[in-house]
């Protein structure tokens, strides 16, 4: 290969990774949720499983 070649392949090699990171890293960041969204998301969770017991004449 050339040493321009291995140069960019060097350059690519040490900045892929990097990117790589702070890809996870943002998507980590905005896939997060408050702990009120996740309180008032198992409440509607309950809520619908006791309405379809109601529904279904189950407990």
């Amino acid at each position: 290969m050339t040493e321009h070649g291995s140069g960019l392949w060097g350059l690519i090699t040490i900045i892929g990774p990097i990117l790589l990171a702070l890809a996870l890293v943002w998507a980590i960041a905005h896939n997060r949720r408050s702990r009120a969204e996740k309180e008032r998301s198992e409440r509607a969770v309950r809520q619908q499983h006791e309405e379809q017991r109601r529904r279904e004449g189950v407990g």
